[in-house]
């Protein structure tokens, strides 16, 4: 053998006890930020979510790339995306991760208290009105379990965005899912402030209110919401117009407060403001019924101990 293909085989040699030693200090918490940093869209929302520095993930990927000898992740300025080794992987390792954690989860029965984490995809009403209520008292009586609520109007894969749960409109629901309603059915209020009326006059009817300046609301993904109105088996839907459009509840009840318009409201976030007078409910005779929010889950035959015992909790504690 020549010197030189001695050098070769070397080098070779030394690659794979390099390789060999990588993977041996591969870590089960690199693969969970991977998972994270896709599913957050970057190093920065990860980086929040997990309580560290961007650096920090960004050197975990590094030492995970660097230990599989495989580029995971295409990095730009503005976004990061898996290549298709990391999407390849990614595939295979969500089940895989949800397995270790219902094995770590299961090891809770054992404890006098659950611990670990409930993570809950839910639109702002829900949210704000249902949800976060029971989380707060939940959190009392659980101290060693985390609760994370993300507010977002727009449908999504729960399985697929690393959520326990989600809450949505019971006819929103996925067939493969387990719902629970969490209360009554709901109702808007159309409402306007006093000083509004007294310039603008009072709407008599749903189609009145195409005369008047509604205060509009966009959806996440470009579509303005409809008005839908029912009296005595007959159905009406307005598509309001408005010089002004927002994308929050909260945000359509100070401008309605402002005299900037009439909104349109879950009765939930004005009812305060109705019994002090700040505004005054219109239209009323016209008010749809619409469906409860129900909290949906994965049909599993693993739930974790924390999500068990929110769903005991949510079990007792619900509005009839």
């Amino acid at each position: 053998m020549t010197q030189n293909g001695h050098a070769d085989k070397l080098t070779k040699t030394d690659q794979l006890i390099k390789q060999g030693f990588a993977m041996r200090q591969l870590r089960l918490d690199s693969l969970e930020i991977f998972e994270d940093v896709v599913r957050c869209g970057g190093f920065r929302a990860a980086a929040l979510g997990r309580g560290v520095s961007s650096s920090a993930i960004s050197q975990s990927i590094s030492a995970l790339e660097e230990a599989m000898n495989i580029r995971l992740l295409n990095r730009t300025t503005r976004s990061v995306a898996p290549t298709e080794a990391g999407q390849q992987l990614l595939e295979r390792l969500g089940p895989a991760l949800h397995d270790i954690r219902t094995a770590i989860d299961d090891l809770n029965q054992l404890r006098e208290r659950p611990s670990g984490s409930v993570r809950i995809n839910a639109p702002g009403p829900a949210a704000d009105h249902v949800l976060c209520p029971l989380a707060f008292e939940f959190m009392k009586m659980y101290p060693e379990v985390n609760v994370e609520i993300v507010s977002d109007a727009a449908i999504v894969d729960i399985v697929k965005q690393g959520f326990d749960a989600g809450v949505r409109f019971g006819n929103q629901l996925a067939q493969d899912m387990i719902a629970m309603s969490l209360g009554p059915s709901l109702r808007y209020a159309i409402v306007a402030s006093p000083d509004y009326l007294r310039e603008h006059g009072r709407p008599d009817s749903p189609h009145d209110l195409l005369q008047h300046d509604c205060i509009r609301r966009r959806f996440p993904g470009g579509t303005m919401v409809t008005w839908t109105f029912e009296k005595d088996g007959e159905e009406v839907a307005i598509t309001p117009q408005g010089r002004l459009t927002l994308s929050s509840a909260h945000q359509e009840r100070q401008a309605a407060m402002a005299g900037s318009g009439i909104a349109h409201l879950f009765e939930d976030y004005v009812r305060a403001d109705l019994e002090q007078g700040s505004v005054i409910e219109l239209l009323s005779d016209w008010k749809k019924r619409l469906p409860s929010w129900y909290l949906y889950y994965p049909n599993r035959r693993h739930t974790s101990a924390a999500m068990r015992a929110f769903l005991d909790y949510i079990r007792h504690n619900r509005d009839p």
